[in-house]
């Protein structure tokens, strides 16, 4: 009997954080790629803007590898170390540093979008993953720019291979940068399920470069 009542009230709880998602994603179901949508609209020329910098600046770490400007805002980062913003940074990047915990999360996160109806969403949450994987690994190749060196800036955490551009980066953003702008384009209404997907969303784009720098593994460029 206990066991069943147990059971009841774990089923209405969750029905209870289910339902006003489904209200909330049925209620704005029109298309976020629609060009009519000025939030999509804004999120476009984003993209095409820091996909241009993005193009240029892989070209000009090609050239110069090590910048000094690079050298000074890496040493300015570790100036101050501290435990726990050693610890904070660690932690930040542990998540990229983990390939099947990161897949395992990005499969989930689409099968969530997918239950609830957003079958587009949940195919661009797999494929831009995917794809970013494959594009840091090609451009590495191509760029072929060093990680910082130990004669320059202090190696908190030492990774292998090509420095530009961060994989943790590519994959935070592929990943985490989506969820913020499903977050911000797809639901309009206030809830804490939204609010929480917005701000670990948010926390992860904007601190994994800082991270990257500070633990010595990426320059700033």
């Amino acid at each position: 009997m206990t066991q069943k009542l147990m059971k009841e009230n774990i089923e209405e709880h969750v029905d209870d954080v289910v339902e006003p998602v489904e209200q909330e994603v049925t209620r704005t179901r029109e298309p976020w790629y629609s060009v009519s949508s000025l939030r999509a609209r804004i999120f476009v020329v984003i993209y095409l803007v820091a996909f241009v910098l993005f193009t240029l600046l892989a070209w000009f770490v090609h050239v110069h590898s090590v910048i000094p400007v690079d050298v000074t805002i890496t040493r300015e980062f570790q100036e101050n170390k501290s435990p726990w913003l050693s610890t904070s940074m660690i932690l930040v990047s542990a998540f990229g540093n983990k390939p099947l915990l990161m897949s395992a999360v990005v499969l989930i996160t689409a099968l969530i979008f997918w239950y609830f109806r957003l079958r587009l969403e949940a195919l661009f949450i797999v494929s831009l993953s995917g794809v970013s994987l494959l594009l840091n690994v090609l451009i590495k190749l191509i760029v072929s720019r060093p990680r910082p060196s130990p004669s320059l800036v202090e190696i908190i955490q030492m990774s292998g291979g090509q420095s530009f551009p961060s994989g943790h980066v590519m994959s935070y953003v592929a990943f985490w940068g989506l969820l913020l702008s499903f977050g911000i384009i797809l639901f309009k209404k206030d809830g804490w399920w939204r609010y929480m997907l917005l701000i670990i969303s948010a926390l992860f784009v904007v601190l994994v470069g800082p991270s990257r720098i500070y633990l010595g593994d990426h320059w700033a460029s």
